[in-house]
C-alpha cells in the first residue's frame, strides 16, 4: 500500500480522519503493508542510530533514482516508515537532498502527536535517508 501510493494521496487520505486514533490506525495499516527486510539485512552496519525501536535501512541505487528498503521491530515505527518511505523512496538522490521532509511531517501535523523519542527517531530516519542521498550524489 505504501510503496504504491503518492503523496499527495497520503495527505488526501490523512485529512480525512478526524482524531489521532484513527491516524495512528491508518499509520500502523501502512507499516502492516511495508516489505520488510530479510533476517540476513538486519545487521549493526544498517542499524539506524537515534531511534527508540531497531530500525534498519538498506538501498539500491539506479537510473530512476535511489529505492529503500527499512524495517523495524515496532508496528506504529513501521508505519513511521512507510509514510517516509512515500515521501522519498524512487526519487534522485539530489531531490531527496532538497525536499523538506520537516514540511511534510508538519502537513501531517505528525510530529505534534509522538513522543519525544518517536519523533527523534523519525529525524534521524530522515538523516540517515539524506546522508544516503548524499553519498549517492554524483
Amino acid at each position: 500500500m505504501a510503496q504504491s501510493m503518492t503523496l499527495d494521496e497520503l495527505l488526501e487520505t490523512f485529512s480525512f480522519f478526524d482524531d489521532w486514533e484513527d491516524k495512528y490506525r491508518f499509520i500502523i495499516d501502512l507499516g502492516k503493508d511495508l516489505g520488510g527486510l530479510p533476517e540476513s539485512d538486519k545487521i549493526d552496519d544498517h542499524l539506524i542510530r537515534g531511534c527508540q525501536s531497531q530500525v534498519w535501512l538498506t538501498h539500491t541505487s539506479d537510473a530512476d533514482g535511489l529505492t529503500f528498503s527499512m524495517d523495524s521491530d515496532a508496528h506504529i515505527v513501521r508505519g513511521l516508515i512507510a509514510v517516509v518511505l512515500v515521501i522519498v523512496d524512487g526519487r534522485q538522490a539530489s531531490e531527496i537532498q532538497k525536499l523538506d521532509i520537516e514540511d511534510v511531517f508538519g502537513q501531517l501535523d505528525l510530529l505534534a502527536h509522538l513522543s519525544v523519542t518517536r519523533g527523534n527517531g523519525l529525524r534521524a530516519m530522515v538523516a540517515r535517508i539524506k546522508e544516503v542521498a548524499t553519498q549517492a550524489s554524483p
